[in-house]
Order: structure tokens, then sequence, then C-alpha cells
């Protein structure tokens, strides 16, 4: 019973260090995306008019170095147990 939790334990390990390292590349690749909102700038009864918005949401590019490296060292500790 011991032997298999700490195999499940090394899967999740193993899995969460795969997503780190996914999510750094893509973090790298892509620097950030655009989310457009809608914004309520007149309402007179059954007369509405809304502005669209665009944000941009950005991330410093060593954040996806950083998650890059936590995902190795997850995987390199999952190994030695």
């Amino acid at each position: 019973m011991v032997h298999n939790s700490i195999h499940l334990k090394s899967t999740y390990m193993r899995v969460l260090a795969t997503i780190l390292i996914v999510a750094g590349i893509l973090m790298i690749v892509f620097r950030g995306f655009n989310l457009q909102t809608e914004k309520k700038v007149v309402d007179l009864g059954p007369v509405e008019i809304n502005r669209k918005e665009n944000k941009w949401v950005g991330w410093p590019t060593y954040a996806g170095a950083v998650a890059i490296a936590a995902g190795a060292i997850v995987l390199v500790a999952g190994k030695k147990r």
C-alpha cells in the first residue's frame, strides 16, 4: 500500500512539473493577451450606449523562466523519491 502511495505522489509531481514547464514556455512565447471589456456609458431606459475597451494583461518574461525552473526542480525532486 505504501508503494502505491509513493508512485501516485511521483505521478502527481511529474504532472505538476509538466504543467509548469509548458506554462513557462507559453509565458515566454506569448507575453500577454488583450482582454476586451464593455462599459456602459449611457442608460436611458430603452436607449443604451456602450463602449468597448481593450485591456492588456501581461507579465514579465522572467516569470516564464521562473515557471520553467520551478517545473524542472519539481521534476528532479520527484525522481529522487
